[in-house]
Formats: C-alpha cells, sequence, structure tokens
C-alpha cells in the first residue's frame, strides 16, 4: 500500500520546518534536543545544510514524532553509499583481535615494555607518514594486550600506557568504519587502560579521545566537557612542555565539544586557553604523537567555524593555515576537508571538489573512510552541474561511492 505524501514538493529543510511547527517546539528546543544549535536547525530548514547524516536523521524522526523518514526526506533517497561507512580490509582483523582475550598464557613470553613501546611509537609513524595508513594498525593489540597481563610492577605500568595507545590507534581506524560500537569500545578500554597504568598523561590522552568518540556521536555534552576538565585537572601545565601541550589539547577538546552543539561563547574561550597553551609551548614544538601545537590550535579553528555555520570564517582560518608545515598526512587532509566542508556549506561546489581531490591525493585512506567526503561526492554527483562533473565521478570511483 502506498503511503500517502501530505508534503509533496517539500524540501527535505521544509518538511523538517514543518513537522517541527507542527510539534510545536522553537528551534532552539529541536536544536538542543538533537544536540545542535538552534542556528543548524534553521540551517536545515532553509536548505542551507545538505540532508543529514543518518543518524542525525533517525534523532530528528524521533523527537518530531515521524514514524518514516521518507517524510523527512521526501523525494531525496536514503542511500547507503550516504550514509553508510565504507568497510577496510582489515577490519575483520581487528575486531577479531578486539575480541580476543589472552586467557591462557603459559608459555607465553610477553613482549619487553620497552620494545612495545617502540612498536607503538613505530605504528604512530605509519598512521600519520602513509597514504595507505590504516593498515598498519592490525597486528599490535594482541601483544599489547598480553604484555600488560604478564608483566609486573613498572614494566606493567608501561606496557598499560602503550595498551592506552594502541587502544587510540584502534579507534582512529575504527572512527570511520562501520563499526560504532567497536570505536565506543575502544575508547572506554583506553581510559581503563590509562587509568590502571595511574598515568596522569595518559589519562589526558585518553579523555581526548574518548571525547571525540561522544562528540561524533552526538551525545553527552556535558559529560564529554566534565571529562576533559576532570582530566585536565590532574596536570600540572606549568610543570613541563608536554604537560602544557596535554592541558592545551583537553581545552582544545572541550571548545570543539561547544561548538558542536552551538555554544560559540563557551567554544572559543575554551580555544582561547588552548590557543595561550600552544603559544607557551617551545617555537615549532608539535607533540610526538598527539601532534598538539600551534598548527594544530589553527586547524582546528576551520572545523569549529564549519559546526558553527561560519563557513566565511572557516574559509578565512583555512586561507591563514599552512597546512605543509603539519607532519601527519591523516590530519593535513582531514583539516582539507573540514575545509571542503565549509566551501560546500556556502554551495561552491568546484572549490569543494577541489579540496577533496586534493586531500585525497595526501592520503586516501582518510578521504575514502570520511562521511562528509562520500556524502558530498553522492550530493555533487547528482546536482553539482556541469563544471564538477568529471572530477566527481573520478572522485566516486576512487571512494568507491556506489552509483
Amino acid at each position: 500500500m502506498k503511503i500517502v505524501d501530505d508534503n509533496e514538493g517539500m524540501s527535505t529543510g521544509q518538511r523538517v520546518r514543518y513537522f517541527r511547527r507542527r510539534a510545536g517546539m522553537t528551534r532552539p528546543v529541536l536544536g538542543g534536543l538533537v544536540g545542535r544549535s538552534a542556528e543548524w536547525v534553521k540551517a536545515v530548514e532553509t536548505d542551507r545544510l545538505s540532508t543529514p547524516r543518518l543518524p542525525l536523521l533517525v534523532r530528528l524522526a524521533e523527537v518530531l514524532e515521524v514514524d518514516d523518514l521518507a517524510r523527512l526526506t521526501g523525494e531525496q533517497r536514503l542511500t547507503t553509499a550516504t550514509y553508510t561507512r565504507g568497510a577496510h580490509d582489515a577490519l575483520p582483523t581487528v575486531a577479531r583481535a578486539l575480541a580476543t582475550y589472552p586467557v591462557l598464557t603459559s608459555g607465553v613470553i610477553p613482549v619487553a615494555a620497552a620494545d612495545l613501546a617502540e612498536r607503538v611509537t613505530q605504528a604512530w609513524g605509519l598512521w600519520h607518514g602513509t597514504k595507505r595508513h590504516r593498515t598498519a594498525i592490525a597486528g599490535l593489540l594482541q601483544e599489547a594486550q598480553t604484555a600488560t597481563r604478564l608483566l609486573d610492577g613498572t614494566e606493567r605500568r608501561s606496557a598499560l600506557h602503550s595498551l592506552a595507545q594502541t587502544y587510540h590507534l584502534a579507534q582512529l581506524f575504527l572512527s570511520f568504519q562501520p563499526a560504532p560500537e567497536l570505536v565506543t569500545m575502544t575508547g572506554d578500554r583506553a581510559f581503563i587502560a590509562a587509568q590502571d597504568a595511574d598515568a596522569p598523561r595518559a589519562m589526558a590522552a585518553a579523555a581526548w579521545y574518548l571525547n571525540h568518540v561522544f562528540r561524533d556521536a552526538n551525545q553527552q555534552h556535558e559529560a564529554r566537557v566534565q571529562l576533559v576538565t576532570d582530566a585536565a585537572a590532574l596536570l600540572s601545565p606549568e610543570l613541563d612542555t608536554e604537560s602544557r601541550a596535554l592541558w592545551g589539547l583537553l581545552q582544545l577538546a572541550a571548545a570543539l565539544s561547544h561548538a558542536k552543539v552551538g555554544r560559540d561563547g563557551d567554544a572559543w574561550r575554551s580555544w582561547d586557553e588552548a590557543d595561550r597553551a600552544a603559544r607557551a609551548l617551545p617555537a615549532d614544538y608539535v607533540h610526538p604523537w598527539l601532534l598538539f601545537g600551534r598548527g594544530m590550535v589553527d586547524a582546528y579553528a576551520i572545523t569549529m567555524n564549519a559546526d558553527l555555520l561560519q563557513s566565511r570564517d572557516a574559509i578565512r582560518a583555512a586561507d591563514r593555515l599552512d597546512l605543509s608545515t603539519m607532519p601527519s598526512a591523516t590530519r593535513r587532509s582531514f583539516h582539507t576537508i573540514e575545509t571542503a566542508r565549509a566551501y560546500q556549506q556556502r554551495r561552491e561546489p568546484v572549490a569543494t571538489v577541489h579540496l577533496l581531490r586534493k586531500a585525497y591525493d595526501e592520503s586516501p585512506d582518510t578521504v575514502r573512510f570520511n562521511l562528509f567526503a562520500r556524502s558530498a561526492v553522492t550530493e555533487l554527483r547528482d546536482r553539482g552541474g556541469a563544471t564538477v562533473r568529471a572530477d566527481v565521478h573520478d572522485l566516486a570511483r576512487k571512494l568507491d561511492v556506489a552509483s
């Protein structure tokens, strides 16, 4: 039986506005219920933003009491190419490693803590330094898990520190994979390992990555800000360079959290704290694997402005930034994608496609598994026009986005 569409001819944004008004909600109320700002709701309703991703569409439908997503999207079809994450070939291997526990360890000789730490350092180098970086993660998890089970004393604490970092690497691998439950698992396990190591710096890093888990899921705003605030309180930024860098990193996490839900005043106050911490570091300092430094703070201003729907300011922030100085192909690619997101908000397809191609050349894996990149390519292929058609189809093929 065909469902009658009483809102035929309406765009997705117009439908959201219709159902919001039907529910008697203001934009601030609806935005608060889905973890976004009133300005974000306005941008969706006026079609300044493209159709929200599937998890957010589902949340909108729940809040607005719409029982069929098609009533929110109308003629804009929900396609797996747009809203699902591509799966990396190594995903089953990583998933098996996370589901395997070193219970039977008789006769097993663990990796020495110093050797394990060196292997983790090498894995970070591969992650940040190679274009096909996601193939480097799969083999390290079981070694680290076994070492923490068999080693004692300071050796075990060191191994726990390495295990927490290994979970961070696994989380980065999984963050753009179709396995959200594993992302949450790695964030939680990393923080527990850091606590067991009784290492404030390890807990600071774990709080940074766990904050990403909640922020990407549009969940637990107050809790995720409290998490990084509590972790920052364990540090003494005046003690040494690394402590100051980690403290600044947590201020940046708070800034990103506030920006994600539209709290621009709180966002920029926290960003200022991160900025001050970065400026107090030695010239050209960059944390060896978290990469906190002057460039990272400036780069995340692009993301914050894009989340706050200040696309012009995001582009200005990008214009001031020299990404070539950032010692990470994955980060250079990611921040280029974020700049493309700002141009997409401004409905500038040529710039958007150019930047996505540039990001792909920098790190193919980063673009291939990025949700915005995949959804933007799908949208531009359908509606981008003749000026970008050839480049978009080439990108769609490279990203394995189905027709």
